[in-house]
């Protein structure tokens, strides 16, 4: 076992560690890390937020939370990527936590504060376009920016191998312990292989198209995933899958991701009726906002807590936006904001849409043609974030 794999019994005071250094990395990472905190942030600011229509929303709308996701055929669009918090709720929610997103990359990337003025411009301009046609017209979909063009190469290109390459070794495939992989108990080991082993599970990983449908699948290896930032603590297991009897690994070998599912700390929206169990909730919401993404979802349980799987695919990846220039910083905006705004507009009638898109074009200053509200909102929040980062880099960061 690796020094950097602790055992199941002190995986706990590790995780927490773990977290708390990455968040102290950047400015961004604390952003991605502090979810609860910011609507802890956004309610005690006391600003009235215009209601949208309820829908079901991201509830955690980052940046690095939209990206290239592959359906069951592996037809590839890019898409929100990570649905633990969603809710139906406010859309005006997944704007502001978007566009603080955008701010704090916006200073990452040593912009100055005009640019990030205009990226709330198109941010606005990019989700509006979604809201002004008939959901899937071409009139609502924003041009991909050639900073996202690389990464949609990257996932058309990918392959097994380049997702198993520093995970799968030897003639018997297997997880490798690392600062990665950390190791399991024989129970969570015995959990996992009985959940593995039901008929759900078997449906999920012969979905897609290149596999048969009447295969065996067989557990080859798990571990516990260290993985993600707000999720560190978290149940978070990878699971190595054996499909059929092909030598292919293209074919044969499925890696799932086990984890779990809590209660979203994004608002729910009064009266809205959900799932009351978490993993059925965010794979409902994933099926409205992320439809590649969830019909390959599964919900299950791991130690009496609500688990939700899904196997992962070598096209899937995440959108990162460092050391942008002045108009990349437009196109990224534009484009992400459309990218929520589809997201958001489908669910919608068509009366609803008209009357979310004027609420839009209200209160709106002369200096910068974005509402209010959702300008205000971010200043606000980036100030919060950057007071918040530098007080949690004071406590936990390593001293240089």
């Amino acid at each position: 076992m690796s020094k950097k794999s602790p055992s199941p019994l002190h995986r706990d005071e590790k995780l927490a560690e773990l977290r708390n250094l990455k968040m102290a990395k950047s400015a961004h990472a604390y952003v991605r890390g502090n979810t609860v905190q910011f609507y802890e942030w956004l309610e005690a600011s006391d600003r009235v937020l215009p209601q949208g229509p309820p829908v079901w929303i991201c509830g955690d709308c980052h940046v690095s939370n939209i990206g290239p996701i592959a359906d069951a055929d592996g037809n590839i669009n890019v898409q929100i990527r990570d649905l633990d918090q969603t809710v139906i709720g406010n859309p005006a929610h997944d704007l502001i936590r978007l566009g603080v997103s955008l701010a704090m990359a916006a200073r990452g990337s040593d912009l100055p504060g005009v640019v990030t003025a205009k990226m709330m411009e198109q941010l606005t301009l990019g989700y509006e376009l979604a809201l002004g046609g008939k959901p899937g017209s071409r009139k609502t979909i924003c041009k991909r920016p050639d900073t996202i063009k690389p990464v949609m190469r990257r996932a058309m290109r990918r392959k097994w191998k380049h997702l198993a390459a520093e995970r799968i070794e030897g003639l018997e495939p297997n997880i490798p312990l690392s600062k990665s992989y950390w190791p399991i108990s024989n129970a969570e080991r015995t959990e996992l292989k009985a959940l593995m082993a039901t008929e759900e599970v078997r449906l999920l990983a012969t979905s897609l198209s290149h596999r048969n449908a009447k295969d065996k699948v067989e557990m080859l290896d798990a571990a516990y995933w260290v993985k993600g930032c707000s999720s560190l603590g978290l149940l978070r297991y990878a699971v190595l899958l054996r499909v059929g009897e092909s030598k292919d690994p293209e074919s044969s070998l499925c890696l799932i991701d086990v984890k779990e599912a809590v209660r979203a700390a994004a608002p729910r929206a009064k009266g809205a009726r959900m799932p009351k169990d978490n993993a059925s909730r965010i794979i409902q919401g994933a099926a409205h906002l992320a439809p590649n993404l969830g019909e390959r979802m599964l919900a299950g349980r791991i130690q009496g807590k609500s688990v939700f799987l899904r196997e992962l695919l070598p096209q899937d990846l995440k959108i990162d936006i460092e050391h942008l220039n002045h108009d990349q910083a437009m196109e990224v905006a534009a484009y992400l904001g459309n990218i929520v705004g589809r997201a958001h507009a489908h669910q919608m009638e068509n009366d609803d849409r008209e009357r979310w898109l004027q609420e839009l074009g209200r209160n709106r200053p002369k200096t910068i043609d974005t509402p209010s509200w959702l300008w205000k909102s971010v200043v606000e929040l980036v100030k919060a974030h950057e007071g918040g980062y530098l007080e949690h880099c004071r406590l936990f960061a390593n001293p240089v």
